[in-house]
């Protein structure tokens, strides 16, 4: 209501200048076309102005919500910088002879500006780290500032699917603070809306994962209002607001990591993760597996372990639905994960029934 008081006062006294300025120019001296000419406009501009100026307010208010807080206060470092050095100049400036007297003054202050803003906001993540450093030093927090105590990392859709980014955070291992983008929330709600119902499932498990983050005070998670229109689909987006935030990316989609990595993005890979937890078992180890299933080549038998690492025995066809006792021969990591080849342990013997002939 305030807001549209102060549109109608400025549309009404702006537009209601121009019109008298207009008069001068092509109206006459008289009262009557005064009027006109100034109370025309006037009248005009205060019941339009709110309309546009609401539209520039969102505008507005969009475009900020897509600068991070350190490039924001380091543009108005700049700013204000460069206001000062040119006040400071205005006056030599002014004293030169002629043209050059009226020119130079403005003329150095638009360029000190546009300096000043570049140069603070290339340096943005500098200044950040030297603010960070010093709030360290006093030992005081810094809300304007991502602290290095405090982390973030933009949480991508088939991380939240996945699920295990919960069990992450409830173990203590969450890499801090967890952004989530409102564009991943609107994908996540389309997948959950899928007309296919494999498709639906994965995205009412994603917001289910999501709820718990949420209400899980050991997983501190931030909604993100940021937005890059101009970007296509969904992993582009993720890149651009790693790259302009610097903040790390969670993901298990390979193909995300491999773009992101080549831009320059850290990445945090769920599936690097699960693989690097798992216990180390080198060649010449004893394991105890059970054969569930046949393999690819005759004779072969396959198990898994605890971690779910697949181990695929030599001649362990015989010994299907039993376990057995295997001798790791050699250890393969692939692109999905660890693979474990393996032979029976001589003497092997069969815990729940005899071999299949």
């Amino acid at each position: 209501m305030i807001a549209n008081i102060l549109y109608r006062a400025a549309g009404f006294i702006l537009l209601g200048l121009i019109g008298w300025w207009l008069n001068g120019v092509f109206g006459g001296t008289d009262l009557r076309s005064i009027l006109i000419w100034t109370l025309g406009p006037a009248v005009v501009g205060a019941v339009v102005t709110p309309y546009p100026a609401r539209a520039f307010q969102r505008w507005l208010n969009r475009e900020m919500g897509r600068i991070p807080t350190q490039t924001f206060i380091s543009a108005m470092i700049g700013l204000l910088a460069a206001l000062v050095m040119s006040a400071l100049l205005a006056l030599p400036l002014s004293l030169l002879p002629g043209l050059a007297g009226k020119v130079a003054p403005a003329a150095v202050a638009v360029v000190l500006v546009y300096l000043g803003v570049s140069m603070m906001t290339a340096r943005s993540k500098t200044l950040a780290s030297i603010m960070d450093l010093k709030a360290s030093a006093q030992g005081k927090g810094n809300t304007a500032w991502e602290s290095p105590e405090n982390p973030r990392a933009i949480v991508d859709t088939s991380a939240i699917i996945d699920g295990r980014i919960a069990d992450i955070g409830r173990a203590g291992f969450a890499p801090g603070i967890l952004v989530i983008p409102k564009f991943v929330l609107e994908e996540l709600q389309y997948i959950a809306d899928s007309s296919d119902s494999l498709r639906r499932q994965r995205g009412r498990r994603g917001l289910e994962v999501l709820n718990k983050l949420q209400k899980e005070a050991a997983v501190p998670v931030e909604i993100s209002e940021m937005d890059f229109k101009d970007a296509e689909g969904v992993d582009s987006k993720l890149v651009q607001m790693a790259k302009a935030t610097g903040y790390a990316i969670v993901t298990n989609d390979i193909g995300l990591n491999r773009v992101a990595e080549l831009q320059g993005v850290r990445v945090l890979n769920i599936n690097q993760l699960a693989t690097a937890v798992k216990p180390v078992i080198l060649p010449g180890e004893e394991v105890e597996i059970r054969i569930i299933q046949e393999g690819k080549e005759y004779g072969q038998g396959v198990g898994f372990l605890d971690d779910g690492t697949m181990v695929v025995v030599e001649e362990g066809r015989r010994y299907l639905n039993n376990r057995v006792w295997v001798v790791v021969t050699r250890v393969l990591q692939t692109s999905v994960g660890r693979m474990i080849f393996a032979q029976l342990k001589n003497g092997a013997a069969a815990r729940e029934r005899g071999p299949r002939s």
